[in-house]
């Protein structure tokens, strides 16, 4: 079995860009009634690369060093090629910011892993 400490952070961000998607999908189907368009767009505006560096930046002072060098690693192992949709700023961060939700999960720490999107959530500013 591989040490997770020791998995590739663009491995790391594979899974977390995963399962944060799945978060955020499964608190808007729960949260209101929303049309099928308007659940799509409301996904998009959390998970983009800009939104997941918009989460970043509300959760940075709640971090520990541990999970501020696990950001790191995903942020500097980012490709030089970006998503048409995003600046090399907004891709790099949200590589790093994946990397941090793939870790909690990968090393079974889902309380904090809900802690943190539940603080994103509780705070993200949907940009109409």
């Amino acid at each position: 079995m591989v040490d997770i400490r020791e998995q590739s952070p663009l491995t790391l961000a594979f899974v977390g860009d995963a399962v944060y998607s799945l978060m955020i999908r499964e608190y808007l189907a729960t949260d209101k009634r929303y049309n099928i368009n308007k659940l799509h767009h409301l996904t998009v505006c959390y998970v983009s690369a800009h939104g997941q560096m918009q989460a970043l930046g509300i959760i940075e002072n709640m971090l520990t060093e541990e999970e501020k060098n696990i950001i790191k690693r995903g942020h500097n192992s980012s490709k030089a090629s970006v998503a048409k949709h995003a600046t090399v700023e907004e891709y790099r961060s949200s590589t790093g910011f994946e990397c941090l939700m793939g870790y909690l999960e990968l090393t079974g720490q889902n309380d904090r892993l809900k802690e943190i999107v539940d603080y994103i959530i509780a705070n993200f500013k949907i940009e109409e």
